[in-house]
C-alpha cells in the first residue's frame, strides 16, 4: 500500500499528514509554544510521596508536577540482588521527598493530569532503541520470521563494542539493516546517553537533560517505511534540515524528500484542511448514507453507528450488516485521525446473525492493525457493544485544537430560554424574602427578555403583584442565554 507524507511548516507550528491511497490516515500537529514532552529526559525532584496510591509527584519544571507510579520505577531485569519474581518494594522505600531523580516522560500532560514518568530510560534511534540500564537485546514482534530475528540479533551483537553495558530493542525497520547501519545508530545513541549523564552531574533539578526530536525529524525516524513513496515539505529551511538529517542517519530515504514549491498551500492541494474540519465534527458520514456519532469525554469515547439514509436493496439484516461493516473501517481511521485514546465503546447496530457479527469484528481488527499505537479489542458484549482500548500518549486532536464552549462550558447543550426565565422568577422570589428592595431589574440575553415580554409576561406580572414590587427588564447583548443578573434597586 503506497503512502505519502505531507509536512506543512509555519513559524508557529508543524503539521504532518499521512496519506494512503489518496485518503488521509493520520494527522500529527506540534506547536512551538506547547511541544509535547514524551521521550524527554529530566532530572527531577521528588516533591511528594503518596504511599496510599503507591505514587510520587515529581517536579520536572512543567506547570504541573509529573506523576510516577511504583510500577514505572525501573528494576534491573538481570541482577543477582533481585530475584526474577521478587515483589516490587513499596514506593516510600524507594524514593523520598527532596530526592533528585532522572526520569523520562512516557505520557504527555492530558487535561488536568500531569505528565506520566518512568525511571527506565530509553533513547530511540532510526533502527534501535537504546536501553542504557539494561544488558538486554529485544527484537520487534513485527519481525515475525524466527530466522530473520536471529540474523538481526547476530548482526547487532557483532557490531557492538565488547565493553557494551547497555541493551537495545531492534525496531521493525532494522530487519534489513546492515551491521554498519546498526553500529552507526548504536554509536549515536551512546553519545547521547553520555551527554545526558554528564549534564545530570553538573546541574541541579529540575532541569531538562534531553529533548526528543522535533515532529519533522521524528517523522523521518519513525514513520517513513518501505511503503513511503514521497515526502513533501513546504518549507525550504525544514526540507534542507531533513535532507541533512537523512544523509547522516538514513541515506536511503533522501531521494524521497522533496521541497514543495506549488502556488496552492500543500494541505489545501490534498484536501487536508477539509479532513481536519471533519475530524473535529461530532458526526461522520459514511458513503452508504449511514453515519457515526462520536462523543469524547474524560472517562471514555463512545461511538454510535446509525443507518441514516441508507435503506439497502435487499432486506433489513443486509442493510444493517453493510452499514456496520463500512463503519468498522471508518471507526479505525477516525481513531487515528482524532488520536482518540483510553476506553472506547462502539455501539454497532444490533445484528442477530452471528456470522455478520464475526465479519464486522474481523474487519474492525483488520483496520486497527494498521495503527501504530497499541490497541486491544474485545468481542461483542451481551449488550451488543464492542469494548476496546487505545493507548493514550498525547492530547487528542480536539483537545489540541479546541477548547470548551464559553456558552455551554463543554456540556454540549444550554438551558432553554424558558428554563432560564423560570430560574430567574424563582431567584427573584428568594431574594425578595431576604432584601427589602423597591425594584428588581432583570438583565439577560435578548431571547430571555423576549419571552418575559411575550409568553411569560403573565407569570412575571403575577410575581410582581405578589411581591408588591416593580420588576423591570433590560437586554444585555454580552450575556449568553444561560447568564443573567438581578439588580436590586
Amino acid at each position: 500500500m503506497t503512502e505519502e507524507i505531507l509536512i506543512n511548516v509555519t513559524p508557529q507550528e508543524t503539521r504532518v499528514a499521512i496519506v494512503r491511497q489518496g485518503t488521509v490516515q493520520e494527522l500529527h500537529i506540534e506547536r512551538q509554544l506547547s511541544r509535547g514532552c514524551v521521550g524527554n529526559i529530566y532530572l527531577g525532584k521528588v516533591v511528594r510521596v503518596l504511599p496510599g496510591i503507591q505514587s510520587a509527584f515529581i517536579d520536572i519544571g512543567l506547570d504541573r508536577a509529573a506523576f510516577l507510579h511504583v510500577t514505572d520505577i525501573w528494576r534491573p531485569r538481570f541482577s543477582l540482588d533481585v530475584a526474577v519474581n521478587a515483589p516490587q518494594k513499596p514506593i516510600e522505600k524507594i524514593v523520598c521527598e527532596g530526592q533528585a531523580l532522572m526520569v523520562q516522560v512516557i505520557k504527555d500532560p492530558i487535561s488536568t493530569k500531569g505528565a506520566r514518568l518512568s525511571t527506565q530510560i530509553s533513547i530511540a534511534g532510526r533502527t534501535l532503541v537504546y536501553l542504557p540500564q539494561e544488558p538486554y537485546i529485544g527484537i520487534s514482534k513485527k519481525i515475525e520470521s524466527e530466522a530473520e530475528r536471529e540474523a538481526v540479533r547476530a548482526r547487532l551483537i557483532s557490531s557492538l563494542p565488547i565493553d557494551e553495558k547497555g541493551g537495545y530493542i531492534v525496531r521493525t525497520i532494522a530487519e534489513y539493516a546492515s551491521s554498519k547501519e546498526l553500529l552507526n545508530d548504536s554509536t549515536y545513541l551512546r553519545k547521547i546517553w553520555s551527554t545526558i549523564q554528564t549534564r545530570a552531574m553538573q546541574v541541579p533539578p529540575p532541569i531538562l537533560l534531553y529533548r526528543e526530536l522535533s515532529l519533522a525529524h521524528r517523522v523521518l525516524r519513525d514513520l517513513v517505511n518501505d511503503d513511503t513513496t514521497w515526502i513533501q515539505v513546504d518549507s525550504y529551511e525544514t526540507s534542507q534540515m531533513l535532507v541533512e538529517f537523512a544523509n547522516k542517519f538514513m541515506s536511503t530515504i533522501t531521494a524521497k524528500l522533496h521541497h514543495y514549491t506549488g502556488e496552492r498551500p500543500l494541505f489545501n492541494l490534498y484536501n487536508i484542511e477539509t479532513e481536519i474540519l471533519r475530524a473535529l465534527s461530532r458526526r461522520v458520514d459514511l458513503r452508504s448514507g449511514g453515519y457515526l456519532i462520536i462523543d469524547q469525554n474524560e472517562a471514555m469515547t463512545i461511538i454510535d453507528v446509525n443507518t441514516g439514509g441508507y435503506v439497502g436493496t435487499r432486506n433489513l439484516d443486509d442493510t444493517i450488516f453493510k452499514t456496520n461493516y463500512e463503519a468498522a473501517y471508518t471507526i479505525a481511521r477516525q481513531l487515528r485521525l482524532r488520536n482518540l485514546g483510553g476506553i472506547i465503546i462502539i455501539d454497532f447496530i444490533d445484528m442477530d446473525n452471528a456470522t455478520h457479527r464475526d465479519a464486522v469484528l474481523s474487519e474492525l481488527k483488520t483496520a486497527l492493525s494498521q495503527d501504530r499505537i497499541r490497541v486491544t479489542v474485545n468481542s461483542f458484549s451481551q449488550l451488543g457493544l464492542v469494548e476496546m482500548t487505545r493507548k493514550r500518549t498525547r492530547e487528542s486532536l480536539a483537545h489540541l485544537l479546541c477548547e470548551p464552549c464559553l456558552v455551554c462550558q463543554g456540556k454540549g447543550h444550554v438551558k432553554t430560554a424558558r428554563t432560564v426565565c423560570y430560574d430567574i422568577l424563582r431567584e427573584i422570589l428568594r431574594r425578595s424574602k431576604q432584601f427589602n428592595a423597591c425594584e428588581f431589574r432583570i438583565i439577560a440575553a435578548q431571547q430571555v427578555i423576549n419571552l418575559f415580554l411575550e409568553e411569560e409576561s403573565q407569570h412575571l406580572s403575577t410575581l410582581s403583584n405578589f411581591m408588591g414590587k416593580l420588576v423591570s427588564l433590560q437586554v444585555e447583548s454580552n450575556l449568553n442565554q444561560e447568564q443573567y443578573k438581578i439588580v436590586l434597586i
